[in-house]
């Protein structure tokens, strides 16, 4: 693993762009960290990284938002490797729920659209205790405490699933109550100046010590286990069949419109913040990425495997940025479009040498 002697990141962040400039100038405000590993292969593909990173501190809290996902959508589909009944086009449900999905439709949606809903099933098939421990032995430092967008978000015991078979059911899971979790013991975990409940204003600073806690390292080691498996121990990586690999890779990449959904209401761009996410153009044909993003109380994640094909490089970055003008938690006012997307599309181009058309 190298280190480059030119360091990357510092040469992109101080470029000449305005995008960049503007949160440089206020860097305190924004939480700004960023890891970056070019991929370089030898002449037997064998593969290594040229290393960088910018203020990345795992003991410093930033809310992971939608990039849980990444992690539960491995777990769920190494959890259903384990058994034979059923798999990930088998349909099911949450039992007392009237959706049935698949396993594949959830990861693709998760993906494509980042849905909260297709999450919170693949959330009660594995359940806190399953997560935390799974990820542990992995060697992946994270809590995952809740699901997402929904009341009684943390509650600890998980729903049967039901997974069918020409209308019969032919597998359920069993209900289980998880082991209470600890609050976190991390450095700014209290946050702002108030924060919004309904239509009420909480004049004191918002507690995330219960909050899902996935840092930038985490993020950034889970998309090379899922991409380079052969650089892990055996106990470090993910257990997936090859075929589940490779659709959970491409279900990365894939775009709304490809998914079903429509590009005027989810352009191309929607789900990509580095390099193209300022855009609201069509995904330009010389970039391949596969990525997973996160936005929530005024953090904006992303953890992207990007290929510059004009160029024939691979990039894994992984960046977070925090805008939040008001210090207000919850109220659905931050500056994603004006302060926080521009800096992650600028910053992605200039990390990769590649020019938006």
């Amino acid at each position: 693993m190298g280190c480059a002697s030119v360091s990357p990141i510092k040469k992109a962040i101080s470029a000449d762009d305005v995008k960049l400039n503007t949160i440089m100038k206020q860097l305190p405000l924004h939480e700004v960290q960023v890891l970056f590993s070019e991929v370089i292969r030898d002449k037997n593909g064998h593969v290594k990284f040229l290393e960088d990173q910018f203020q990345v501190d795992d003991a410093t809290y930033f809310y992971p938002a939608s990039t849980v996902k990444l992690p539960i959508a491995l777990l769920a589909l190494e959890k259903l490797n384990r058994n034979a009944l059923v798999d990930r086009d088998t349909p099911s449900k949450v039992e007392d729920d009237t959706i049935v999905s698949t396993f594949t439709k959830d990861i693709i949606d998760i993906f494509a659209v980042s849905s909260n809903t297709a999450y919170n099933r693949l959330f009660e098939y594995l359940g806190q205790d399953e997560i935390n421990q799974q990820l542990k032995d992995k060697g992946i430092n994270a809590k995952i405490y809740h699901r997402l967008s929904i009341p009684n978000s943390a509650n600890l015991t998980t729903k049967p699933l039901l997974f069918y078979k020409d209308g019969s059911v032919i597998y359920k899971t069993e209900a289980k109550t998880n082991q209470p979790m600890a609050p976190l013991q991390l450095n700014s975990l209290s946050k702002g100046v108030g924060y919004t409940i309904g239509n009420s204003l909480v004049q004191q600073p918002m507690d995330f010590s219960m909050k899902n806690y996935l840092p930038v390292t985490s993020l950034h080691g889970i998309l090379k286990r899922l991409l380079f498996p052969e650089l892990f121990p055996k106990q470090q990586q993910f257990a997936l069949t090859e075929a589940d690999r490779k659709f959970l890779i491409d279900a990365m990449s894939i775009l709304p419109k490809q998914a079903g959904y429509n590009p005027e209401d989810f352009p191309d761009t929607y789900m990509k913040y580095l390099v193209v996410g300022d855009s609201k153009s069509t995904m330009p044909e010389d970039l391949e990425i596969h990525n997973k993003i996160g936005s929530a109380y005024g953090y904006l994640t992303d953890s992207a495997y990007i290929i510059n094909k004009k160029t024939n490089q691979e990039f894994l970055i992984t960046a977070t940025i925090h805008v939040n003008k008001n210090k207000i938690y919850n109220d659905g006012v931050y500056e994603y479009d004006d302060l926080g997307i521009p800096f992650l599309a600028a910053l992605g181009r200039k990390l990769i040498l590649y020019q938006l058309k």
